[in-house]
């Protein structure tokens, strides 16, 4: 899978500040990280496979769907590479292993591990990724917007991201894709 990451990365993200970023994140755990506590891809590597699984569903969306979108159509490959490859990449660095006792079929006790979060940098979720991102490179306005609003999540400003998916068709896809990917395409504890 990280092959796969790296080839769709290289093949299509270009901008200046492209390569910094993907070193800081072959540096981090983003490779081997779970992509939640225990939903979606709560496993080693989870965070790369939710990732390409949001790619592949962008991408498959994309072919049935028209995107009527400002980017220019010689750029919109590399914008889809980003939003979806990039859209979690706040989760780096963000997850722990802690040990808890867990009961066997048998009654006995045993020591298992489980993630927990440790986030060093509490920044909202869509907000962080454009932050991290944007550290390393400049994201267009579309762009900014998917990463933002991929979750959904208003926190306290009702009605924001139907603005947000009604303006900028990207968000939208990226949200759509981003819940295929989550609860069509991966196991999790929530089945």
């Amino acid at each position: 899978m990280k092959d796969r990451f790296f080839e769709i990365y290289k093949s299509n993200i270009t901008r200046e500040g492209a390569d910094r970023l993907l070193e800081w994140l072959d540096r981090s755990d983003f490779f081997t990280a779970p992509a939640s506590t225990k939903y979606h891809s709560a496993c080693e590597g989870g965070l790369l496979a939710h990732s390409l699984a949001v790619y592949d569903r962008l991408i498959a969306n994309l072919s049935i769907f028209t995107l009527n979108t400002a980017i220019p159509n010689d750029k919109i490959q590399e914008s889809i590479a980003i939003v979806a490859l990039l859209h979690d990449i706040c989760k780096v660095n963000f997850y722990k292993i802690e040990m808890r006792n867990v009961k066997d079929a048998e009654g006995k006790w045993n020591r298992e591990p489980f993630y927990t979060i440790d986030d060093q940098l509490p920044y909202g979720h869509g907000e962080k990724s454009q932050y991290i991102i944007s550290s390393f490179m400049k994201l267009n306005r579309e762009e900014t917007m998917a990463i933002r609003w991929h979750m959904g999540e208003e926190q306290g400003y009702p009605g924001l991201s139907s603005k947000a998916f009604r303006k900028y068709p990207l968000a939208l896809m990226l949200h759509v894709s981003d819940l295929q990917a989550a609860f069509i395409d991966e196991e999790g504890e929530q089945k």
